[in-house]
C-alpha cells in the first residue's frame, strides 16, 4: 500500500492547527461557516486519530511521541496539548447547548434552499438533522474516552480535574441527546407492490426479468426474518403495524434526514430527561434516505465498539438506548444487504449501476452508499471472499465512471459527484415556512477510498486484497491532487478544480471533506496494525524449504561439525537461530520464514562446497 497514513495524518494535524489556532484562540468554521456538524468535524480531524490509533494518543502526556507532539506544537508541549483540547472541546459543547441546557443538533449553515432565490429561514436553520446526531455520537464518545484516560494522569491540578469532569458531563448529555435523536429519526416506509415505490423496488431487484409478482413474493420471503423482527421496534420512530396488517406490502427501512413527523417521545429517567430537555416535534418525511442511513449506521457502530466496551463509556440509560439502536442497526443492515444481493447470484441489483431509489432518483453515489451497507451485512456474517470481491469490482467501476481513476473529459456528467456534489431534497423541511431545504454531499472520492480499505480488511485472499489496496492507492493519488495549496490551508481539502475543469475554486478548507479523508486514513492505519495475510501457497513452500534445511543441518552435525566460537561454529549457530525463527514464523509470516531459511540454506551449501574442495 502506497498510502502512508501516519505521515499524512501528521500533516493534517499540522494543517488543522495552522488553520484553526490563532493568537492562542480556536477559530471555528471553514468553507461552509460554523455549525454543530462542521465544528465537530473540525475537532474530529484531531480526535479521530488521537482516540483510535494508539501511537497518536494525547491523553497520556508522559508517553506521547516526540513527532506526535511536534505536529501540534503551536498548542504547546505534550503536557499543554491535552489541556488546550479540554478547553476547546468545552467551548464546542457550550456553543451547542441552549440556555435551558438542551444540546442543539441544528444543520445551520449546511442547509441550502431548493431552487433559486431565498435563503433558509431562521426556523429552518434550527432544524435537527441526522448528520448532527451521528457526528455527535462519534465526537462525544471520543471526548468521554479522552477525558476518562486523561483524568487519571498523575500530577493533575484540582482545577483541571474539575474542568475535565465538567467536559465529560456535557459530552455525556450530548451523547444521550444524539442517541434519542437517532431513535426518533428511524423510518420504515411501507408501500404496495402496485405503487410507484413498489414498482421501482421490484424493478431494481428483478435482474433476471421475471414476472414482477413472483419477484415481489421472493423478495418478501428473503426479508421474512427482518420483517418479523421489525415488530420488536418498540420505542422511538419506526414502529409499524402495517406489515402485520398488510403482509403483501413491501417496505424500506433506514434513517430519514431528521426527526420524523409524529415521532413519539422517548421515555427517559427523570434526571436524564431534564438534562436532555424537551424533545422537539419532528417534521422529516417518514422515509429512509441512503445518505443519512449510512451515517447513522457508522455512528451506531461506535456505540458497541471494542473501545466503548473496554473504557465503559456508556451509563445504564445509554446502554438501554444502545440496545434499541443496535436492533435498528441490525435490521437495516440485513435489509439492505438482502436487497443489494437479491437473486440467484448471476447478477446482483448492486451491480446494475447506477442504483435507483424508490423516489425515482438514480446516481452512482447511491450505488456507493448501498455498497457501504451491503459490506456491513457481509462483515457481520463473514461473507466469502468471492462476494466481497464482487463488491470490490463495483467500487473499481465506480472509480472509473466518476473519473477518479480515469482522466475527466469535457462535459462529463459524473463530475457533478465531486463538484458541486449530489443534492438531497429534505422533504418536510418547508413545514416551518420557506422553501424545501437541500443538503449537498460531495464526499464521493473520500468515501470510495474508505470503503475500499474496509473491504480489504475483510478479505482473506492475498491477491484479492492487493487489488483493493491498489484501488485505494489510486483513489488516494486522486485525493492528494485535490488538497488546498494556500499558506494557511495547505494539506487540507477540498479543491476539485485542481482536477476538474470548471469546478468551483475555494480558499477555505471544508472540514466536512477533510474529516472524511481522516476517516479513510484512520482505516488504513488500523489495517497496518494487523498481521499480514498468510498465503497458503507460500506457507507450503516455506515448510518444504524448512524440511530440506533442517535435514541438511542435521547432516552437518552428523559430519562432526558443532556450534561454537570458531568460524564454522558461528555459522552453525547462525543457521540454527534462523531455522528456529523460521519455524516459529512459518504459520504467520511465511515470506519472512522463506527469507530466513534461504539464508540458512546458502550457508549450508557453502559448508558442503568447502568440504568437497578439501576432500
Amino acid at each position: 500500500m502506497r498510502i502512508q497514513p501516519r505521515q499524512h495524518l501528521l500533516d493534517i494535524w499540522q494543517a488543522t492547527v495552522r488553520a484553526s489556532w490563532r493568537d492562542r484562540e480556536w477559530i471555528w468554521g471553514g468553507r461552509d461557516g460554523s455549525n454543530s456538524i462542521s465544528d465537530a468535524e473540525q475537532l474530529l480531524c484531531l480526535l479521530l486519530p488521537a482516540t483510535q490509533i494508539p501511537i497518536f494518543a494525547l491523553d497520556q502526556p508522559d508517553i506521547t511521541g516526540r513527532r506526535i507532539a511536534n505536529a501540534l506544537k503551536p498548542l504547546g508541549d505534550e503536557h499543554a496539548i491535552p489541556i488546550v483540547l479540554v478547553r476547546v472541546l468545552t467551548d464546542y459543547f457550550q456553543r451547542y447547548t441552549d440556555s435551558a441546557g438542551r444540546p442543539l443538533f441544528a444543520g445551520g449553515s449546511y442547509f441550502n434552499s431548493a431552487g433559486k432565490g431565498g435563503e433558509p429561514t431562521k426556523e429552518q436553520r434550527a432544524l435537527d438533522i441526522v448528520d448532527s446526531f451521528a457526528v455527535s455520537v462519534t465526537l462525544s464518545l471520543a471526548t468521554i474516552g479522552f477525558s476518562r484516560v486523561y483524568k487519571e494522569t498523575p500530577r493533575q491540578a484540582v482545577e483541571l480535574t474539575t474542568e475535565i469532569e465538567a467536559l465529560e458531563a456535557m459530552a455525556n448529555t450530548r451523547l444521550t441527546g444524539a442517541m434519542v435523536g437517532l431513535l426518533r429519526s428511524f423510518s420504515v416506509q411501507t408501500f404496495t407492490v402496485d405503487s410507484a415505490e413498489g414498482a421501482d423496488l421490484v424493478r431494481t431487484v428483478n435482474q433476471d426479468k421475471k414476472d414482477p409478482r413472483d419477484v415481489a413474493q421472493q423478495l418478501r420471503e428473503a426479508l421474512a426474518e427482518t420483517t418479523a423482527s421489525l415488530g420488536e421496534v418498540l420505542i422511538g420512530s419506526g414502529q409499524t403495524t402495517a406489515l402485520r396488517d398488510r403482509p403483501n406490502d413491501l417496505y424500506e427501512c433506514g434513517w430519514s434526514w431528521g426527526i420524523v413527523a409524529d415521532a413519539p417521545v422517548i421515555e427517559l429517567e427523570e434526571a436524564v430527561s431534564q438534562q436532555v430537555g424537551l424533545q422537539p416535534q419532528g417534521v422529516a418525511q417518514n422515509a429512509p434516505y441512503l445518505y443519512f442511513t449510512v451515517l447513522a449506521l457508522d455512528a451506531i457502530e461506535d456505540l458497541f465498539s471494542e473501545r466503548t466496551r473496554v473504557l465503559n463509556l456508556l451509563d445504564e440509560e445509554q446502554q438501554r438506548l444502545t440496545r434499541a439502536l443496535q436492533l435498528r442497526w441490525e435490521l437495516t443492515r440485513r435489509y439492505w444487504a438482502a436487497v443489494a444481493t437479491f437473486g440467484d447470484g448471476r447478477r446482483w441489483p448492486l451491480e446494475d449501476i447506477p442504483w435507483r431509489t424508490t423516489d425515482h432518483d438514480e446516481t452512482d453515489y447511491y450505488t456507493l452508499l448501498v455498497t457501504s451497507v451491503a459490506v456491513k451485512g457481509m462483515a457481520q456474517r463473514r461473507g466469502s471472499d468471492s462476494q466481497l470481491s464482487r463488491i470490490g469490482a463495483v467500487l473499481s467501476e465506480l472509480a472509473n465512471r466518476a473519473r477518479v481513476t480515469r482522466r475527466p473529459v469535457a462535459g462529463d456528467p459524473n463530475v457533478v459527484l465531486h463538484s458541486p456534489g449530489v443534492e438531497l431534497t429534505l422533504i418536510g423541511s418547508d413545514t416551518n415556512g420557506g422553501k424545501p431545504l437541500r443538503w449537498t454531499v460531495s464526499e464521493f472520492a473520500s468515501l470510495l477510498m474508505q470503503r475500499s480499505l474496509v473491504i480489504a480488511t475483510l478479505l482473506r485472499d492475498v491477491e484479492q486484497r492487493d487489488r483493493l489496496l491498489g484501488l485505494a492507492d489510486q483513489v488516494w493519488d486522486h485525493l492528494a491532487q485535490r488538497r488546498l495549496t494556500g499558506a494557511r490551508t495547505d494539506q487540507l481539502w477540498d479543491q476539485p478544480a485542481n482536477i476538474f475543469n470548471g469546478a468551483t475554486t475555494y480558499e477555505e478548507p471544508s472540514w466536512y471533506f477533510t474529516e472524511r479523508v481522516v476517516q479513510g486514513l484512520v482505516t488504513a492505519a488500523k489495517l497496518l496494525t494487523e498481521e499480514p495475510l498468510v498465503n497458503e501457497r507460500l506457507g507450503g513452500f516455506a515448510n518444504d524449504l524448512l524440511a530440506e534445511a533442517e535435514h541438511l543441518y542435521d547432516m552437518e552435525l552428523m559430519n562432526g561439525s558443532t556450534p561454537g566460537v570458531s568460524e564454522l561454529g558461528r555459522s552453525l549457530t547462525r543457521i540454527r537461530v534462523n531455522l528456529e525463527r523460521g519455524r516459529a514464523l512459518v504459520s504467520t509470516r511465511p515470506g519472512t520464514a522463506v527469507a530466513l531459511v534461504s539464508e540458512a540454506l546458502r550457508l549450508l551449501d557453502e559448508m558442503a562446497a568447502a568440504r568437497q574442495v578439501t576432500s
